[in-house]
């Protein structure tokens, strides 16, 4: 046996970088390197983090979460692949420099131009990359750096110009005249996904117009209307159906036709819409459906147009209020009423967007596909899930997500801003004889995954690139296999069957796809599309969705409220497995999770205790090489052995079941609860009655496969006692040591867990005696046990008992009558607890305290009663308020007859 002396105290400080250095110089996180055979994979892409700045502590749940799942994998055999890697993040990381270079420099992109703003965004990205990097290894995370990706490499650039020619040459992208969003801050169009809902104070107007009245929260669009739409039942307009007629709001006259549309709600104001296509989705649809003309009368600066006569150069505020103004004055606005509504804003800069029409790049999502049977992206997105073949957890996410791409428009994939990946699109200007880049038809329109040297029509060299970028989504819904290799590895035969090679084939589809739920149709659902339109196969087995982290109070972190965690500060004061841990206990699926320092000092605590369960045990001795399991020879023996195994069942289970907050409650209640409260303290008294060292090889044993257990969860603590403790050299780490089985002949035994039970139960009864009368903690009593069919469990352990209850004599019979004098008396598990008090209080003067406690327990039992029988406070009050009042009732009210009971046996 081998004794080894821990340090007093654990400090995480001085140990997690050397740790995390170790596990990365030994090139265990790359599974090319793992020890023996492993013929199954398990895969996860790390989402990647904006490369705009640092991590916040939601980008810390989602490194804890899924590097559980990996070491858990590693440590099951498996072929485990974590790949890291940031997103160049486009309009964020673009409109980040843009503020930086402001601030500092005074400057605008314009005074940069292109190509030099560009070279200023990548230096910030490598800086963001090198600060997002640290905050990952801090974190613990055993991702595989040596294939770290970006997704705007040479590897990831060169695999989006080839997915937008594939898709081109399939009919899939096209270039069209739609409605977009656009926002006139960023300068670019916006995905329908991108567009946040803000309620505002608005007002509805109701203006004549022509025959009707028509009622808009925009009246400024009004001067773009080309048609008026009216439910086709509605008997009111029925007649007017198909006519046309003329209004002037005072830029001339706008001829308007009468369409009908089953959309229209004739409840709503007047019952009739008026139609601006080119500044709604809805009216732009009504529109192409109807043949109406379109006129554009917002640009893409916010300002009214040529089209807006008078109006044009003002922004769209000040033509409302002018307009509106003018309405009034010729008679032509009837009413004004308040209303609340709701306004799209930019999801990163909170401007309002102003839906428009513009010529832009799309995905057609419903054009059926001839290699995929048909189908069209959106039934091949919503089949992946409503088959089986992609599990959504939690699963009321699989209707959300399935609605979201029931619905899904075309997808607007190209934005006017300069950083991202440019569209590979070239005019020939010699083939399109001068016409706009933005001009109508695809007449000398070059999509090529190179630069074209020359027109492969007229051979003319007079080429200009497309300067619009793509949609984000667009490279990062690659994701999952263009970091695998793609398409190098995964060749399209003639009958349009992918042939997979190298990682692809290894590695792809993923086993789980681990994100927030707020970007549920942002980025999972475009994974969905781009992966069976390009393999044929689902991205991922399953999507764990977590929720967001807030404060103690359940509101959103942000400066203003001065309550931000920040993971790394915290990370270094409490120890990197503290706050893992807290991100992980009472975190459910698709839920919130509060999160305060006090939690992650509580867990701080927790690996103390840990480390101190480990000292204790490890300075007992432990045999050399790995622990076997010995043969338990006790009650407690058996016992701890057993709720082990059902510990190692119940961990395994969950784990394999994507569950991760209950594993760890089971853990800490096992380790806390069981094995340190208990078993330790049993085993320190059995151990003196044993001749040799079989308590210190069970011990040794659970603490062995205990620190496997808890690794996934707290791997710089469990890697520190395992390097001292277990190691069997400076390449044995417990990172790839294997998970713990139990053995094929291990059962519960019902007799051994009733046995233990009874046994504590006992024991803790003596406890609460003993602290109920005040006795002193060193001070040691007498106790008599009247067992019957218990007298020879509470014989063999009597010294147990004695021991764990403080007691100096324990009187066991199978029969017997209540002792003289003042006794506290209990029953427990079928045995009769006696405790003679005598001398130990003054029993008078223990009476009169206990009446004293007594009137003022019932004194405040009245208060309660008395607050909880107001009608007002009950209905008034927040539930959770009452709720504890009530609480606090039944507490008060069993303590009272606790307090009776005790005088009444001092009588």
């Amino acid at each position: 046996m081998k004794k080894i002396e821990l340090a007093k105290a654990y400090e995480p400080q001085s140990v997690e970088d050397g740790i995390y250095r170790d596990w990365e110089q030994s090139g265990l996180f790359n599974p090319d390197n793992l020890p023996g055979k492993r013929d199954e994979s398990f895969t996860v892409i790390m989402p990647p983090p904006n490369a705009t700045g640092t991590l916040h502590i939601g980008h810390a749940m989602f490194l804890t979460l899924e590097d559980i799942m990996v070491r858990f994998a590693r440590m099951r055999g498996k072929a485990a692949l974590w790949l890291p890697g940031t997103d160049h993040a486009s309009i964020a990381t673009q409109a980040k420099v843009e503020k930086i270079v402001a601030k500092e420099e005074g400057k605008t992109k314009y005074d940069y131009g292109r190509e030099a703003f560009i070279e200023r965004i990548k230096k910030f990205v490598g800086g963001s990359q090198a600060t997002i990097r640290r905050q990952v290894r801090k974190m613990g995370a055993s991702c595989d750096w040596s294939r770290e990706a970006y997704t705007l490499d040479d590897p990831r650039s060169r695999a989006v110009r080839e997915m937008f020619v594939r898709m081109f040459d399939d009919g899939l992208i096209y270039r069209g005249y739609r409605i977009v969003n656009w926002c006139p801050r960023c300068e670019s169009t916006l995905a329908d996904d991108e567009v946040e809902y803000r309620e505002q104070r608005g007002r509805l107007y109701f203006m004549k117009y022509g025959p009707f009245t028509v009622a808009t929260t925009r009246p400024e669009t009004k001067l773009g209307d080309t048609g008026v739409a009216v439910h086709p039942e509605d008997a009111r307009y029925r007649d007017m159906i198909g006519t046309e007629f003329e209004v002037d709001f005072g830029i001339g006259p706008q001829r308007i036709r009468v369409i009908a549309d089953g959309s229209v709600d004739p409840e709503f104001g007047s019952g009739v819409v008026g139609l601006t296509p080119a500044h709604s989705a809805v009216d732009f649809e009504m529109a192409e459906r109807n043949g109406l003309p379109i006129r554009k009368v917002i640009g893409e600066d916010g300002k009214m147009t040529a089209l807006a006569g008078r109006y044009a150069g003002m922004t769209v505020e000040e033509c409302r209020t002018r307009f509106v103004a003018d309405l009034e004055a010729k008679g032509l606005m009837e009413k004004v009423e308040d209303l609340d509504n709701n306004i799209s804003v930019c999801y990163r800069c909170a401007t309002p967007i102003e839906p428009l029409t513009s010529r832009q790049w799309f995905i057609d999502v419903n054009r059926p596909i001839a290699d995929r049977e048909n189908k069209s992206l959106k039934e091949l997105s919503v089949e992946a899930v409503r088959s089986g073949n992609i599990r959504i957890v939690p699963d009321r996410f699989e209707k959300v997500y399935c609605r979201w791409m029931e619905n899904l428009r075309p997808w607007c994939i190209s934005r006017q801003i300069w950083f991202g990946h440019q569209v590979p699109v070239w005019y020939c200007d010699d083939c399109r004889g001068g016409l706009a880049a933005d001009g109508d038809g695809l007449e000398g329109v070059i999509v090529s995954r190179d630069t074209p040297d020359s027109c492969p029509k007229c051979g003319g060299a007079n080429l200009r690139r497309d300067t619009d970028t793509l949609d984000t989504w667009f490279s990062s819904g690659m994701w999952t296999f263009s970091t695998l290799g793609w398409p190098d590895n995964a060749k399209v035969g003639p009958d349009g069957t992918v042939e997979k090679t190298g990682d692809i084939k290894r590695f792809h589809p993923t086993s789980i796809m681990e994100t927030g739920y707020d970007i549920l149709p942002f980025w999972v659902a475009r994974m969905i599309l781009m992966t069976t339109y390009a393999l044929g196969e689902v991205p991922f087995r399953n999507v764990y969705l977590h929720g967001l982290v807030r404060d103690e109070q359940g509101r959103k972190m942000s400066k203003s409220l001065e309550n931000i965690i920040d993971p790394m500060d915290v990370a270094e004061k409490y120890g990197t497995d503290a706050v893992r841990l807290s991100l992980t206990i009472g975190n459910a699926p698709g839920n919130d999770l509060k999160m305060s320092e006090d939690k992650i000092a509580y867990f701080r605590n927790f690996a103390n205790k840990l480390w101190n369960i480990s000292r204790f045990i490890l300075m007992g001795g432990i045999p050399e090489g790995n622990p076997a399991r010995p043969e338990p020879r006790t009650l407690a023996d058996r016992w701890i052995l057993a709720r082990f195994d059902e510990t190692v069942r119940s961990v395994t289970a969950d784990l394999e079941g994507m569950n991760y907050s209950r594993p760890g409650e089971t853990l800490r209640d096992f380790t806390w609860n069981e094995l340190a409260d208990w078993y330790l303290e049993i085993a320190k008294i059995e151990k003196a009655q044993e001749n040799d060292d079989n308590k210190q090889k069970i011990l040794a044993y659970l603490l062995s496969n205990l620190l496997k257990l808890w690794h996934p969860f707290m791997p710089f603590v469990t890697e520190e006692i395992w390097r001292q403790a277990f190691a069997a050299g400076p390449e044995d780490r417990i990172m790839v040591a294997e998970w713990p089985e139990v053995p094929a002949a291990a059962a519960d035994d019902g007799a051994v867990m009733d046995g233990m039970a009874a046994l504590r139960e006992i024991i803790v009864t003596i406890r609460n005696i003993r602290s109920e009368y005040g006795v002193e903690a060193a001070k040691k009593i007498g106790a008599v046990a009247v067992a019957g069919d218990r007298i020879d469990l509470v014989s063999r352990h009597a010294q147990v008992i004695r021991g764990l209850a403080r007691l100096g004599e324990l009187r066991v019979s199978a029969e017997g009558d209540r002792p003289e004098g003042q006794v506290a008396a209990a029953v427990v598990a079928g045995v009769q607890l006696f405790v003679p008090l005598g001398d130990l209080v003054d029993a008078d003067a223990e009476k009169e305290r206990l009446n004293r406690e007594l009137a003022d327990a019932e004194k405040y039992l009245a208060a309660l009663k008395g607050k909880l029988g107001n009608a007002d406070f009950v209905a008034k009050a927040p539930e959770a308020v009452v709720a504890a009042e009530r609480e606090k009732l039944a507490a008060q009210e069993d303590k009272i007859a606790k307090l009776r009971g005790q005088v009444a046996g001092m009588s």
